[in-house]
């Protein structure tokens, strides 16, 4: 696998947003929900329409069995996502069994290339420089996470990393970002 980076500025993501949401509200969903979770694409791929919603609204965790260690994880689906996925159903009319990111050709969900494509085009159009892929968004929401305080060892554990080293050299931190992070307690 090739190495990718975190898109880190806030504006680039912003630009891919709106980029995406002239072209698909899909495209849009996929990004956004990748880029607020840190899901693996081919988990974000997986997911169904019955995993995010559940009578009538949208449910506030997505459940997904970790293909690692077998066990049950939790994403909270914030409002970004929610906001997305509302305006996306609106467009989309899925059953529940459908795919949530499902191709325009098929039942079955776009592929792993086409995903590649959706967010490296996204990426060129905004001027990013650097690899971007699908790991991009993976990468993007832990080193948003991170540096918004979130402690590194949970963010270890959502990429199970064996060290605060690996996930902060993953997540494209250096020893200079360390010393700037917001940890927002507004009590």
């Amino acid at each position: 696998m090739e190495y990718v980076d975190p898109i880190k500025d806030v504006e680039s993501i912003n630009a891919i947003k709106k980029i995406l949401s002239n072209h698909s509200q899909r495209d849009l969903l996929l990004f956004v929900f990748g880029i607020n979770t840190g899901l693996r694409i081919s988990d974000l791929l997986a997911l169904r329409l019955s995993d995010v919603w559940e009578d009538g609204r949208i449910k506030e965790f997505l459940l997904i069995q970790d293909e690692k260690n077998g066990e049950e994880k939790a994403y909270y689906i914030n409002s970004r996502i929610q906001e997305e996925l509302l305006k996306y159903l609106a467009l989309a009319r899925l059953n529940g069994s459908d795919y949530l990111f499902k191709s325009k050709k098929d039942n079955l969900p776009i592929t792993r290339q086409q995903a590649y494509r959706i967010i490296n085009h996204a990426a060129r159009q905004v001027g990013i420089p650097g690899k971007i892929g699908t790991h991009t968004l993976r990468k993007t929401f832990g080193y948003h996470a991170f540096r918004a305080g979130v402690a590194v060892s949970i963010l270890m554990k959502a990429f199970h990393h064996h060290s605060p080293s690996e996930t902060l050299k993953y997540i494209g931190i250096n020893k200079e970002e360390t010393r700037f992070i917001k940890v927002n307690v507004n009590l």
